[in-house]
């Protein structure tokens, strides 16, 4: 952007230090003026004890003299501020390196400026943070994108066979290929609709209001109750009353997204999906736990990663995209919330979600369930 012409910062603060040595010595010089030389005679006196100068004969004396102090406060004030505001600004030039370090892509340039805690040593570990983060949020988007991209590409590769194999082979079975298709398009279909709420809640598009986790729970549960009983498990849902601001949405996707992953990633037979909520000092919790295989806490550790299905749990019919917990833990973030994942000793997953309780209405504004 093209900014008209004007003075460097260290110019402006070398003339103020000068300036203000300036009027420091026309002060001084005013104060010798009203506090001495005014009482001074103006002709010169011949008493008995001597010769006393009169006030003319001082001020032709003083003049020059004077005139000669204040140029060298000039010159000292403008050589001494040169020098101070040059030390002064110097952590602005690494700032200022650092940032255009940023600008042309390299956000792994840090500042690490040494001295004391100082407003610039506070500018710069605060700019330090926020390059970390960005870093941290620019790596996290390319690696969703490729993975993202990758994942798109497999049905789109998927499909082109299918119709290769099909135009070679004319006696092809017709319906076999159109059910073939259907099934992955619809997976196409249902991981774009993943990383189109992926997106929404990372952009934190929606007007906060107040939300039940536990009729979401509710909610969630009953949904998804044909697909518990075909998979042989037991959804059971307790807790207390436990209001959140945020999107009825998003959470009821949170939570549905829970719960399916607890359900799918189960025991072959009689499994069982524990969902509870609570309160406790200003912070609601969503606990989801379900049986199943036993994991390895480093696999669990990831699960969070989009596209990340942990392989060892998937069953064939149910693999979906590998975006539930991603979707879960950015709508959660979104809530100023945590995700915490833990493996359980007996096998099986304890997801645990905790954001900010809203706060209390006034009683006539009381929430009922």
């Amino acid at each position: 952007m093209g900014r008209a012409p004007g003075l460097s910062a260290r110019v402006k603060l070398t003339l103020s230090y000068a300036g203000f040595l300036m009027v420091a010595g026309v002060l001084l010089l005013a104060v010798v003026w009203v506090f001495l030389l005014r009482y001074v005679p103006a002709s010169a006196v011949w008493t008995e004890q001597g010769f006393f100068p009169g006030r003319d004969d001082l001020v032709r004396a003083f003049a020059p003299a004077a005139a000669w102090a204040l140029l060298a406060l000039a010159a000292f004030g403008l050589l001494g501020g040169w020098v101070l505001a040059g030390r002064m600004l110097a952590p602005l030039a690494k700032i200022t390196t650092a940032t255009r370090a940023a600008a042309s892509g390299s956000l792994s340039h840090r500042i690490d400026l040494a001295g004391p805690n100082d407003e610039f040593h506070e500018l710069a570990d605060s700019f330090d943070a926020m390059l970390a983060k960005l870093e941290a949020h620019v790596e996290e988007q390319r690696r969703f994108a490729a993975n993202a991209s990758h994942e798109l590409r497999t049905p789109l590769a998927i499909t082109q066979t299918m119709l290769d194999v099909a135009r070679a082979d004319p006696d092809a079975d017709p319906g076999e290929l159109i059910e073939r298709l259907r099934t992955v398009n619809a997976r196409a279909i249902e991981l774009t609709q993943a990383l189109l709420v992926l997106s929404r809640a990372d952009r934190r598009s929606f007007t906060p209001e107040p939300v039940d986790l536990s009729l979401v729970a509710e909610e969630a549960a009953e949904t998804l109750l044909p697909l518990a009983e075909a998979n042989d498990v037991v959804v059971e849902t307790s807790g207390d009353l436990a209001i959140v601001d945020g999107s009825p949405t998003l959470l009821l996707q949170l939570t549905t997204n829970l719960v399916h992953n607890a359900i799918v990633h189960n025991l072959a037979g009689g499994g069982s999906v524990d969902v509870a909520t609570a309160v406790r000092g200003g912070r609601a919790t969503l606990v989801v736990e379900n049986t199943g295989d036993v994991l390895d806490p480093a696999l669990v550790a990831t699960l969070a990663e989009p596209f990340r299905r942990g392989t060892d749990r998937v069953r064939g019919d149910q693999a979906g995209v590998g975006l539930g917990l991603a979707i879960a833990d950015s709508i959660v973030r979104a809530h100023d919330g945590r995700l915490d994942l833990a493996a359980r000793d007996g096998g099986g997953l304890r997801v645990v979600v905790t954001v900010p309780a809203a706060i209390e209405r006034p009683s006539g504004d009381a929430f009922s369930r």
